[in-house]
């Protein structure tokens, strides 16, 4: 039992438990250690100034144990409003739940037996399952029965079957191993009821630790490490890290690893170049002499072990640590010969002379492998460039401008090669790093050149043909080869001129013209080809210019050569100007005159000079006829030799509107229509006019073919119209009294194939002499009409000069003479009076005289 006393409020104020006679080692703990320190001696202080607003809502608790047999006891802390400085109190039981005003309220010890500590279990145990751990006893179990169970994962949850508690005893056994890198501790519950199940016990906590044992070996993250360093790189230079992981508890030695190299391959220049930190696992390097030419890679075995390193209990594992040696331009370019050679023609240019081969012992196709070729001596002029092949590292000597070999026959350079990086520090070029490159020049036939090119002369148009214009010769660069040139005309588009093949003397074979349309801006140009007789030929061409001083050669002549002006003009004035194909000085300014003849010019016409290059022609009467006058003006130029030329203005003189503008044909042709355009509308109508004449031939050949076709038709199973033409127009007044009954069909009809004169088809041609058909009787007769159509219908489709199908029949036979009698008379009694005719007299009065004549008795 233990006295507790309490003073508050102070800091320095305590609370003491008293030992009741104990002689044990006694060992506090608080729950509120941030408010509250308990020493070894049970005095507990407060940490802070404690006042009423910042009192702790939940009771301290106070555990103490006894470390010589475990056992403990605990109390809670209530702290209230002080009444005194200091009070005793009694202990009350646990579930007092009351304040008492006191300062501090204390518990009932607990039971020891209800009181379990944490309870430590090794993983991986081999003893016998189930395997006791405690057992948990209830001081009610004297009174009555009482049974136990446990709760938690573990025992009730997942994974159950680890956990059980025996019912009756209260003995807590564990069923199978434990593995802690699985779960590491449990957190069970045990329970106390009595036989009608109501609890007795409050239920108490029981945390079960699973001890690690070192069951685990070290596992590397990867099994093969790949780092780099380059080569020559000082001792203690970082390499890389490798790193492992152990399953077991990393707060024992079970988990604390240790590293070390294991063995190194190759072994070059020492076992020993590189060292590992033995709890990092950084690798760095302790040697020197790293050389990626000798040695270009390392490979380490790592060993990790746990128990901190120890080989004798601890687990280890290995893994493979690859150190590739990166390389640096410790190594310069050489080449593999002191002196190269090489030919080239004369003047190719862009063509590789020479192959300067290099080893470089560098890493292929890196910055410190790849070279670069410099000309350091023996090419003044820049002649020759040393590009480098990206695929061999050769450096390829090009001729980059043409060499002459009259100059130079031989060319020796001096050439360095080097890297595209610079050299580490400390390595310095070697001699053999410098070549010599010695090239010949081949000597070739080189083309003639003319000098100067182009050459130009001034001359005066107007030279006659066969005059020597100069003298336009070639020169050959071959120095050494004994050749000839021959001169040959290659361009003259005015064929002007002709060049002495031996001597290149260049004569006129035409009169040079100033005005010709193939000279541009006073200048003639003419180009010309000289050739050797080399092997093979060589050639080369030159220019000729020509330029060319105007003479007065051309007369002025007027412009516009066509106007227009209306019958009566306001004003009556034309502005005219004079066009000349000379310059100035032999052009304007120009003098203007009408010519004496004919006489009217004069007369109606004045012109009036307005300044050097133009004059107005004015009417000098108020009214023209319409129609085209052509006035002659005379001008002439101002050259040292004036020249004049008699022009003729086309004036069209037309009827005007109010507002000037011609309105009459005249001014349409004049204004709109040219010669050339009339002309062109001509040869238009002419081609439409041929077209359409075309066309009517090929329609009419048409028709003819057309006609030309055998239709093998019988003519009673056509069922196509026929278009008969029927001539008869009657005979007169005879005829007039004609019975319409005749056209009626007779009742028999005579065969007869005999054509009857006056009938012929108009699509019929003469194939074969038409035959001739005997002359038709010319009594007449009844059947006289009917007769005559049947028998020109047979004779028509008999008719072998006739094509075989239905066509335009004329019937030109006008009739013999009528079997009726005159249709003057109303009483002819061939009228039909046999028939009844009475039914007109219903159609109307229009027809009741017509019923009258032909229906009415003979009064």
């Amino acid at each position: 039992i233990f006295n507790l006393m309490f003073c508050f409020p102070s800091p320095s104020l305590t609370v003491k438990f008293v030992n009741c006679g104990r002689g044990g080692l006694v060992r506090f703990e608080c729950s509120n250690p941030s408010d509250f320190r308990i020493e070894a001696d049970g005095v507990v202080y407060a940490l802070r100034p404690l006042t009423l607003s910042t009192l702790p809502t939940v009771p301290v608790v106070i555990v103490a144990s006894d470390e010589t047999n475990q056992q403990q006891w605990q109390t809670q802390v209530r702290l209230t409003p002080p009444v005194g400085q200091s009070q005793q109190v009694r202990p009350t039981p646990p579930h007092a739940s009351s304040l008492l005003p006191l300062s501090l309220i204390v518990l009932k010890r607990m039971k020891r037996d209800w009181v379990i500590p944490p309870i430590n279990v090794p993983e991986n145990s081999r003893g016998e399952f189930p395997q006791d751990l405690v057992r948990i006893r209830s001081d009610n179990d004297k009174n009555r029965s009482l049974r136990y169970s446990v709760t938690g994962p573990g025992a009730d949850q997942p994974p159950t079957g680890i956990f059980i508690i025996h019912p009756i005893s209260g003995e807590l056994s564990v069923m199978k191993p434990l593995d802690r890198e699985h779960i590491s501790n449990f957190h069970l519950r045990a329970h106390a009821v009595d036989l009608n199940g109501n609890q007795v016990e409050s239920p108490i906590d029981i945390v079960i630790n699973v001890i690690d044992m070192n069951d685990n070996r070290p596992e590397f993250i990867h099994q093969i490490w790949n780092g780099s360093v380059p080569e020559g790189s000082k001792p203690g230079t970082f390499v890389m890290t490798v790193t492992s992981v152990d399953k077991d508890d990393p707060k024992t030695a079970n988990g604390m690893l240790r590293y070390k190299i294991g063995s190194q391959n190759p072994e070059s220049p020492t076992s020993n170049m590189f060292t590992i930190n033995n709890k990092t696992g950084d690798i760095i390097t302790v040697a020197a002499g790293l050389d990626r030419e000798k040695v270009p890679q390392y490979t380490l075995i790592i060993q990790a072990t746990d128990m901190e390193g120890n080989p004798m209990y601890g687990l280890s594992n290995t893994a493979t640590a690859v150190i590739r040696v990166t390389d640096i331009n410790d190594n310069p370019p050489e080449f593999t010969a002191e002196m190269f050679f090489g030919e080239v023609p004369e003047n190719r240019v862009n063509v590789i002379v020479a192959n300067l081969t290099v080893t470089d012992k560098d890493q292929p196709n890196t910055l410190a492998w790849k070279a670069v070729y410099k000309i350091t001596g023996g090419d003044p002029t820049g002649r020759f460039s040393v590009p480098t092949d990206p695929t061999t590292n050769e450096g390829l000597v090009t001729v980059v401008k043409p060499i002459d070999y009259e100059i130079s026959r031989t060319y020796m350079l001096t050439v360095v090669a080097v890297n595209e990086v610079s050299l580490a520090r400390g390595i310095y070029s070697p001699r053999q790093s410098t070549a010599t490159v010695s090239i010949r020049v081949i000597d070739v036939n080189e083309s003639p050149y003319f000098d100067p090119n182009p050459k130009l002369i001034k001359l005066d148009e107007g030279m006659l043909a066969e005059s020597t214009l100069t003298t336009f010769t070639a020169q050959d660069p071959d120095r050494f080869m004994q050749q000839s040139i021959r001169y040959t005309r290659l361009s003259d588009p005015a064929n002007w001129l002709r060049i002495d093949a031996n001597t290149g003397r260049i004569t006129t074979i035409a009169v040079l013209d100033r005005e010709s349309p193939y000279v541009k801006d006073n200048m003639y140009s003419a180009t010309f080809l000289a050739s050797d007789n080399g092997v093979p030929p060589a050639s080369g061409t030159g220019t000729l210019q020509i330029s060319l001083l105007d003479i007065n050669d051309n007369a002025p002549h007027v412009y516009p050569q066509e106007t227009e002006m209306c019958k009566k003009p306001e004003p009556n004035g034309i502005n005219i100007t004079a066009l000349d194909g000379d310059l100035n000085p032999n052009a304007g300014p120009f003098a203007f005159e009408l010519a004496n003849r004919p006489s009217d010019v004069r007369r109606n016409w004045t012109i009036t000079r307005l300044s050097g290059d133009y004059a107005q022609l004015s009417l000098k009467i108020g009214f023209l006829e319409s129609g085209i006058y052509e006035i002659p003006i005379i001008i002439t130029d101002s050259g040292n030799l004036p020249m004049s030329n008699t022009s003729y203005l086309r004036v069209k003189v037309c009827q005007c509107d109010h507002n000037g503008d011609c309105t009459d044909q005249q001014h349409i042709i004049a204004a709109g229509l040219g010669t050339g355009a009339i002309i062109a509308i001509l040869l238009c109508i002419i081609i439409l006019l041929i077209l359409v004449l075309l066309f009517v031939v090929w329609m009419k050949r048409r028709d003819k073919e057309r006609q030309a076709k055998q239709l093998l038709i019988d003519p009673e199973d056509d069922v196509r119209d026929n278009i008969l033409k029927y001539d008869e127009e009657g005979g007169g007044e005879e005829d007039q009294d004609y019975d319409l009954s005749q056209l009626q069909q007779p009742d028999t009809i005579e065969p007869d194939t005999i054509k009857p004169v006056g009938i012929r088809r108009m699509d019929e041609r003469p194939l074969h002499p038409e035959p001739q058909y005997p002359i038709r009787s010319a009594a007449p007769h009844p059947g006289d009409i009917g007769d005559f159509i049947n028998e020109g219908l047979k004779a028509a489709d008999n008719d072998p000069t006739a094509p075989p199908y239905d066509s335009l029949l004329v019937f030109d036979y006008e009739g013999s003479g009528s079997t009726a009698g005159s249709l003057s008379s109303l009483n002819s009694s061939s009228s039909g009076g046999d028939q009844d005719y009475d039914y007109l007299n219903d159609w109307g009065p229009r027809f009741r005289k017509l019923a009258d004549m032909y229906g009415g008795s003979d009064d």
